[in-house]
Formats: C-alpha cells, sequence, structure tokens
C-alpha cells in the first residue's frame, strides 16, 4: 500500500497534510503516529513537530464498486452495479442493457474488468478479499459449460488414449476444470504454459 510521512504543529494536521497530498479521504487511510511532537517552552522554545506514517487503506468493498463503475464509463452507461461482501469474497454484480458488451467473447471482458478491479483493489487496501465480478449471471453459465466440456474432453482423452489440450483460460477456469475432473481415475490434468496463454492438458491414465 502506498503510505507517506508528513509533519504538523499535531497529529491531527499532519494526518490532513497527508491526507491531501494523496488526494484521499481520512476515512480511506491508516495512521501510524511517529511522534506526538511538544510545544516546547512558552509553546515556542523547543517545540517539536508531530510526525505522522499515513498509508492509503480503502474500504475495498466501497473501492471495488467505484472502480468498477469507472471502467463500465468507456463501455457503455446503460448498466448498474450491485456490491454485496461475506466472509470470502466481494461480488460486483452487473446487470443492464448492454451485457454482451461487458461480458465479451467467452468472458475476454468481464475476465480483464474483474483482474483490473483486483489489481488496483489490492494495491490500496490491507483487505485480502478476492473481488467477483459477474453480469447477468454469465459466470455460474461458464462454470457449467466448462464443467461439460471438461468431461466431454476426458472422455475424448479415455476413448482415443491421447492427451488433449484445451485453449487458454484465466486462472479461475482453468481450476473449474481440475476441480470438475479430480475424482475421475481415468484421466489426470495439469496446466502448462504462461499466462494469458496458460492452457489444461487432460491426460489419459494408463495401466
Amino acid at each position: 500500500m502506498e503510505s507517506i510521512v508528513r509533519h504538523g504543529r499535531t497529529v491531527q494536521e499532519a494526518v490532513q497534510n497527508a491526507v491531501e497530498d494523496l488526494g484521499v479521504t481520512r476515512e480511506d487511510v491508516r495512521v501510524e503516529v511517529l511522534d506526538e511532537g511538544s510545544r516546547g517552552f512558552l509553546g515556542i522554545i523547543g517545540q517539536q513537530e508531530a510526525r505522522v506514517r499515513v498509508a492509503v487503506d480503502r474500504d475495498k468493498v466501497r473501492f471495488a464498486g467505484e472502480f468498477l463503475r469507472g471502467m463500465l464509463l468507456h463501455i457503455t452507461e446503460a448498466v448498474e452495479v450491485e456490491v454485496s461482501e461475506d466472509e470470502q469474497f466481494i461480488y460486483c454484480q452487473i446487470d443492464g442493457a448492454d451485457l454482451g458488451l461487458v461480458i465479451g467473447r467467452h468472458g475476454a471482458t468481464l475476465n480483464a474488468m474483474q483482474y483490473l478491479v483486483n489489481v488496483a483493489a489490492g494495491r490500496s487496501s490491507s483487505d485480502r478479499r478476492t473481488v467477483i465480478v459477474d453480469a447477468g449471471d454469465y459466470r455460474k453459465r461458464r462454470r457449467e459449460t466448462l464443467e461439460q466440456l471438461g468431461r466431454r474432453m476426458a472422455e475424448r482423452a479415455v476413448s482415443t488414449g491421447r492427451q488433449v489440450r484445451l485453449e487458454p483460460m484465466p486462472p479461475h477456469e482453468r481450476k473449474i476444470i481440475h476441480t470438475a475432473l479430480q475424482n475421475d481415475s481415468r484421466v489426470t490434468t495439469h496446466s502448462e504454459g504462461k499466462d494469458p496463454q496458460r492452457y489444461v492438458n487432460i491426460t489419459p491414465q494408463t495401466d
């Protein structure tokens, strides 16, 4: 997280100086008092300024929603974002008229936005929860599609006795394939390549 050290006649003034320099609000920062300062004799002689370290630590739920809405303005204004949370994840649900533009081919646009939201939020918040960005329940439908694809390709690998290589996928989609086939003793799965061209191989087990 970004942090700076600032001085002031009081702790409050030092914090305000830091907040103004960072361009954030008081609610978006975490403060560490390095020196409370002193007024000195008669408030003049030997006076020492307060010193604080201020780190940007935004509320991740609010930041994720605002950041995503800002990105969406470059795509379409015909959508809305609803943000919710639980102990593990922060969910940003996009609904509206132009969901095809938001989702993109095979979810490419949606995945890109989710990646950017997580990177930006991760840099400005100590909250370690992952942000999930969805549009019109696309991810649920995509999960079902990938599970079916994985099982179908596993059958092909078994019937041909040859390894089957799937198309490149983002990490969370590769995980769906691995999970769908983890209890199929006829095949093993593993990922190869480097993101964003990393893909899943389905390999038939040999006796």
